[in-house]
């Protein structure tokens, strides 16, 4: 389990814990740590000690449309889980906004142009 630092754990800023993201989701929480081991969500150890999740992630009750895609990409460049939640939520002026905010806002192919150049 990830542990993250302070100055991401504020960039991220809401969180939710398993529980939360399962009762969001309207399913059991050992489908949510299924989602957890498939990549479909990342998650860290916040500085209190919790395991969370960004709460940017949930769509109301479903995951972030195209989240999936970004995350494997991510992790497939040699992100661990903090670095790729660090990259998600740091502001680019050039999309504008954060990743996460473009992918929530299905301007996802873009940001999956830019996760695969960091392969590169």
């Amino acid at each position: 389990m990830a542990q993250i630092d302070p100055p991401t754990d504020a960039m991220v800023g809401d969180w939710l814990t398993v529980p939360e993201v399962a009762e969001r989701l309207g399913l059991p929480v050992s489908r949510i740590k299924q989602f957890l081991r498939e990549r479909k969500l990342i998650g860290a150890q916040r500085p209190t000690g919790a395991f969370c999740v960004p709460a940017a992630f949930l769509d109301g009750n479903q995951i972030v449309r195209g989240l999936h895609g970004t995350l494997t990409l991510l992790l497939d460049c040699g992100f661990a889980d903090p670095e790729a939640l660090r990259w998600l939520f740091t502001e680019d002026d050039t999309l504008p906004g954060t990743p996460i905010q473009a992918i929530a806002r299905h301007r996802g192919t873009e940001v999956n142009r830019r996760a695969q150049a960091l392969a590169f």
